[in-house]
């Protein structure tokens, strides 16, 4: 995965903060749902399923749409790649800062176009037609962290759990970040990840193969 490519490392870290800025605002703006961590919604919507008369009632079609708006979005991010094989990467985050910015903040679809494009954003890297790093999901990453540590210990590598911790760590602090704003500025908070998806695309730039 992150091993196979060093110089994908900072921009992974760098759109996992992204994604857990917008992780957090989205989970104010919609009172506990999220909008990139779809295991918890997954988890939600089980329980509303299970007990539609308990104290956590309520929501199915919430959590549903969010679930499938996701899948939708990762499927479109996915087209890109296949229809633009060189600046796929790049094009996909263009994607994500116009969800953004130009639907999410003037359009006035602000939870589905976040969730569309935390789920693009996982097409940002691929090889061989799968999902090589994940920078919306941490759980797997936090499952590489312990693998890593693991041959750390039987003497088999040194660093190898660093890049994972990095990119959990990015996803912390992007989502404390985005706790902090979202009180002070509302959907405005928003701006600040449109030019980080405009940033990203920037490095993606730069990181596309020649022709």
């Amino acid at each position: 995965m992150i091993r196979s490519d060093r110089r994908s490392w900072p921009l992974a870290i760098w759109l996992a903060l992204l994604s857990g800025y917008v992780d957090a605002i989205g989970f104010q703006q919609l009172g506990g749902y999220f909008v990139s961590f779809m295991s918890g919604n997954g988890t939600m919507l089980a329980v509303r399923l299970a007990a539609p008369h308990g104290p956590l009632a309520g929501a199915v079609a919430i959590l549903a749409m969010l679930l499938a708006l996701f899948v939708a979005g990762v499927l479109v991010g996915t087209l890109i790649r296949l229809a633009l094989p060189r600046i796929g990467q790049v094009a996909v985050l263009l994607l994500v800062a116009l969800l953004l910015g130009g639907v999410g903040v003037l359009g006035g679809w602000t939870a589905p176009a976040m969730v569309l494009a935390m789920g693009a954003a996982n097409a940002t890297f691929e090889r061989d037609g799968e999902v090589s790093i994940g920078v919306t999901y941490m759980t797997g990453t936090l499952v590489k962290i312990g693998q890593h540590l693991a041959h750390t210990v039987a003497g088999r590598e040194l660093w190898g759990w660093l890049p994972y911790l990095l990119l959990w760590s990015g996803f912390l602090v992007g989502a404390g970040l985005g706790a902090l704003a979202y009180p002070l500025w509302g959907l405005a908070s928003l701006a600040a990840a449109v030019a980080g998806a405009l940033i990203a695309a920037g490095a993606a730039w730069r990181l596309c193969p020649a022709a």
